[in-house]
């Protein structure tokens, strides 16, 4: 199995998740990851956000760039993490590690992944602030972001 997907309510450990992407063989040159967190950037009025999702439908759409991004870059194992339900300032809320026997491949297929998951997966966001809750609208530089790997 060379890709993984998880949608969870549970914590992740990027260290686990890094060693399954170096257990892919040794043909791998480079393994590239990101971890997401949960950022305040309201200076501490962030009591927590709230990610919802559809089961299935959001692991299909997930599968669905991991094979995109297979389809641009020769590939080891690919692992996508994305953690649902209430989360706090600070949590893992995302993982996304590419191997590859390259560098540059990795870099650029982890990029691409991320941004293709900020445009592309259907999450939906909801903040409370100061008790006050409200449903975020997906941002136009994640929509902008996506479009640099528009091809001709």
């Amino acid at each position: 199995m060379n890709d993984l997907i998880r949608v969870q309510v549970e914590d992740f450990n990027p260290g686990q998740y890094q060693e399954w992407l170096r257990e892919g063989g040794v043909e791998a040159g480079a393994i590239v990851t990101f971890t997401g967190l949960v950022r305040d950037q309201l200076q501490g009025a962030l009591e927590g956000l709230y990610l919802e999702h559809y089961p299935g439908m959001t692991e299909r759409a997930l599968a669905d760039i991991v094979r995109q991004a297979r389809r641009r870059w020769p590939l080891g194992r690919v692992l996508v993490c994305h953690r649902i339900g209430w989360l706090q300032p600070g949590d893992n809320i995302v993982f996304v590690g590419v191997a590859s026997a390259h560098r540059a491949e990795a870099f650029e297929a982890a990029a691409f992944l991320m941004d293709y998951l900020k445009r592309d997966a259907p999450f939906w966001k909801k903040e409370r602030i100061r008790g006050d809750e409200q449903w975020v609208e997906q941002k136009d530089t994640d929509l902008q972001a996506a479009k640099r790997w528009l091809t001709d």
